[in-house]
């Protein structure tokens, strides 16, 4: 009897393990609200993508809280605003092992998930950052590179050279492959803390990549080896520029003031949006991106399909912020407006009744939504350390909207002229604040270094001990009273491209006082009471750190 009570038991415990949804979570990097089929843009090719919003729920009011690659990323990782996380390129910081261990992919696994990691990395973990092996030992599966990757990630990471692939999406295909199916290829670079995922084991995969980010799309080349994608497509229309568009030669007032805004210390990789040329062909190249990634999720559905595991396995889908090209004359992001802080988020769940499924979702969300969103989804208790919301109803056809309010910061002010800033909206008005921009021009330590023979990256990119606390000041700053020097208001239901700045318009006092009142309450949460769980990650204790 007791044997066959165990017998049980273990079957139990397989068919349970079996029920749990699969999660696949998608990350693309630098990609604005407007780069897809389904959100508008008569000219990319994304039916992949496409697929997924139309069989299941795109919200078309998603946010990031921070438009800035390394603490946007952490920030879905750990489910907190950066105010509260600590990290950034300018923070001389990184997360600590203790706040690690509540992100979701650590939670996941300890909770019964076989877990993968592929593509981009760009969060500093542990001590010692992405020197650190704390991210990588965190995985079952691990095939990625920590920083940028390159368009060929062959030239920058050596993990990838056993790929048959050169360019990007297709080794992260390859990734993707092994870690699906138990007879795809071996990657000899990949990391296995198991030999193949196990069949008895719900699995949750991160897939990261690195484009259509300039710093990818910026090393494209043409090659002979290269797919048509990435060769001639879209080469052959006329391609307008963007809405609202203004080249640099043309402004005659700028966006903002310019001793808020220095745009002349602006990092010369955003100077394509400058000339309508240049523009062009950095957006074609990224529409073939997006049609690159989209491949990978044709062949990723297929793939699902053929290992009979498409019915159990949610998909999730969304950007790390999006990016300014030429709008209103501006390059670049780490700002509040709708262009870098407005992506799309897409849920897909097999399990969602039919009559629910192909909905647009106009609710409040943001990016810290998606980790507590997938720990619901998978019966997991969220760490109490979480800020964000479950959106797991809104997705299966739910109306009960998570906030009133979105909230969204950019700390990374330093040398490349951007200012520090905050915003609170909801779904008809915007609120965004300014703060003083006393930092060194990057246009002068890049003139002194050359003279100097410094090496410009070291300039520029090295954090020293006497940043952190630079950095701790720009988040307490705001909460003990200081002051905005520049403040804008936007009605969004009629101005969604944010052209008109009503700050000063009298008739709207009213809406003005109620958000400024809201922002002291969206940024005293945000912060929260306890301290930044982080270690000390400067060039001062690890000289050849990166940030």
């Amino acid at each position: 009897m007791k044997k066959i009570t165990l017998i049980f038991l273990i079957f139990s415990g397989i068919l349970q393990a079996q029920q749990k949804p699969n999660i696949i979570f998608i990350l693309t990097d630098d990609q604005s609200y407007d780069l897809l089929g389904c959100t508008g843009n008569a000219i990319v090719q994304t039916p992949h993508i496409d697929k997924l919003a139309n069989n299941g729920t795109l919200f078309t009011n998603a946010h990031v809280t921070s438009a800035i690659c390394t603490p946007s990323r952490i920030s879905i990782l750990l489910s907190q605003y950066e105010r509260k996380h600590g990290v950034n390129f300018n923070s001389g910081t990184s997360v600590s092992d203790t706040a690690w261990k509540n992100s979701y992919p650590v939670v996941m696994r300890n909770n019964g998930y076989y877990t993968g990691w592929i593509g981009k990395n760009h969060a500093p973990i542990g001590k010692g950052g992405y020197n650190s092996g704390l991210m990588e030992k965190s995985f079952d599966y691990w095939y990625a590179g920590h920083g940028h990757l390159g368009f060929y990630p062959k030239d920058n990471h050596n993990i990838f050279n056993d790929a048959i692939a050169f360019t990007q999406p297709e080794i992260i295909n390859e990734g993707v492959d092994e870690f699906l199916d138990p007879n795809a290829r071996k990657l000899k670079g990949a990391l296995h803390f198991l030999e193949e995922r196990p069949s008895d084991k719900p699995f949750m995969l991160s897939i990261n990549f690195n484009l259509p980010h300039g710093a990818s799309t910026r090393t494209m080349k043409q090659k002979d080896s290269d797919d048509t994608i990435y060769k001639t497509l879209y080469r052959d229309l006329e391609i307008p520029l963007h809405k609202n568009y203004i080249a640099k030669a043309d402004i005659k007032t700028p966006k903002l003031p310019e001793n808020l805004l220095h745009t002349e210390d602006r990092q010369t990789g955003y100077n394509y949006v400058d000339t309508p040329k240049d523009l062009k062909e950095r957006y074609i190249r990224e529409l073939q991106a997006m049609t690159g990634i989209d491949r990978l999720i044709g062949n990723l559905t297929a793939k699902l399909k053929a290992l009979k595991l498409h019915k159990n396995t949610i998909i999730i889908f969304t950007s790390d912020h999006g990016l300014f090209g030429g709008q209103q004359g501006l390059g670049g992001k780490a700002l509040c407006y709708e262009q870098t802080t407005h992506v799309p988020i897409i849920i897909f769940n097999p399990n969602t009744p039919k009559k629910n499924r192909g909905k647009k979702s106009d609710a409040l969300v943001q990016t810290i939504d998606i980790a507590p969103t997938m720990l619901e989804m998978a019966g997991i208790k969220k760490p109490s350390s979480f800020q964000g919301k479950n959106i797991s109803n809104l997705a299966n056809g739910g109306k009960k909207e998570v906030r009133d309010y979105v909230f969204t910061e950019n700390l990374w002010s330093t040398h490349f002229g951007n200012p520090r800033c905050e915003s609170v909206q909801n779904k008809d008005w915007k609120y965004i604040r300014y703060y003083k921009n006393n930092n060194f021009s990057a246009t002068k330590e890049i003139k002194y270094a050359k003279e100097l023979g410094i090496p410009v990256n070291e300039m520029l990119y090295n954090m020293h001990d006497p940043g952190i606390a630079v950095y701790r000041d720009y988040i307490d700053a705001p909460l003990n009273n200081e002051q905005p020097v520049y403040e804008e208001l936007y009605h969004l239901k009629k101005d969604p491209a944010e052209l008109h700045n009503l700050v000063n318009n009298q008739e709207h006092a009213e809406v003005l006082n109620t958000l400024r009142a809201q922002w002291k309450i969206e940024i005293t949460q945000a912060r929260g009471t306890r301290k930044a769980e982080v270690f000390r990650y400067t060039n001062d204790l690890y000289p050849k750190g990166k940030h």
